[in-house]
């Protein structure tokens, strides 16, 4: 599926730009995977994909404590783009291309 591999990102947040990699699986009917950044590597979850739409989320621990980001976007052929909300503290944009 065009959703699977390894996707290199900017991530465009309130601090800042941030690159992170996420791997993205959608074999077996659903969509597991993992984004690593400068934190480290965490599962995504409540992932889905339907058509070039793809959705997940993740927890995350920085600077103002834990917080769920939660990823939509869509793929179109090697790019993937989106937006992303950042709990409590507003929202950004991603996007990026197969690596």
């Amino acid at each position: 599926m065009a959703v699977d591999g390894t996707w290199n990102l900017k991530l465009q947040t309130p601090m800042g730009e941030r690159p992170i990699t996420v791997r993205l699986d959608a074999s077996g009917g659903g969509l597991s995977g993992a984004m690593v950044g400068a934190a480290g590597e965490q599962a995504i979850f409540d992932a889905s994909t339907d058509g070039t739409a793809v959705k997940w989320s993740v927890m995350f621990t920085g600077a103002m404590g834990e917080m769920k980001l939660d990823f939509a976007g869509a793929v179109n052929a090697d790019s993937l783009a989106g937006t992303v909300q950042f709990g409590a503290f507003g929202s950004g944009t991603f996007a990026g291309s197969k690596g």
